[in-house]
């Protein structure tokens, strides 16, 4: 029987939370390459070691996924979604959501993830007097 690689992406993301790091394995090969806005790394260990740390001071995390691209065949699928989380750091603790995208390759395990959101509207924009500047920073550039 053959997994649907995205299929298991999206389930394995709907909580992100603590549970899903000894899960990893499942989907992810041994040698994956991850991308995000904040970091590139190499290998389950890394993935599994910044989940971790990315969770710590997260109240809540959860994925909705809402529209995909899958070329099953070839081995590659876009994944469209929602992040809603809580960090007790950021805007106070207030829910938050962020808007993004993950590019996955896959042959029996997914062994590039590539994720795009904007990294100023999840961590900086919430961070009291920081988000400030920002928001009006990205305001003036968006009015040129």
């Amino acid at each position: 029987m053959t997994i649907n690689l995205p299929q298991a992406v999206r389930e394995l993301y709907l909580q992100f939370d603590p549970a899903i790091l000894d899960k990893l394995t499942e989907v992810y090969a041994d040698n994956i390459q991850f991308v995000d806005p904040l970091h590139t790394l190499s290998g389950i260990a890394a993935m599994r070691g910044y989940f971790a740390a990315t969770m710590n001071g997260l109240d809540e995390c959860r994925f909705e996924f809402h529209r995909s691209l899958e070329q099953l065949e070839q081995g590659e699928a876009v994944l469209l979604w929602t992040m809603h989380y809580r960090h007790r750091k950021l805007a106070g603790g207030k829910p938050l959501s962020l808007a993004g995208s993950s590019h996955l390759r896959f042959a029996e395990k997914v062994y590039y993830h590539r994720d795009y959101y904007d990294a100023g509207a999840m961590l900086y924009e919430q961070v009291p007097l920081l988000g400030g500047i920002i928001r009006h920073i990205k305001q003036q550039v968006g009015q040129q």
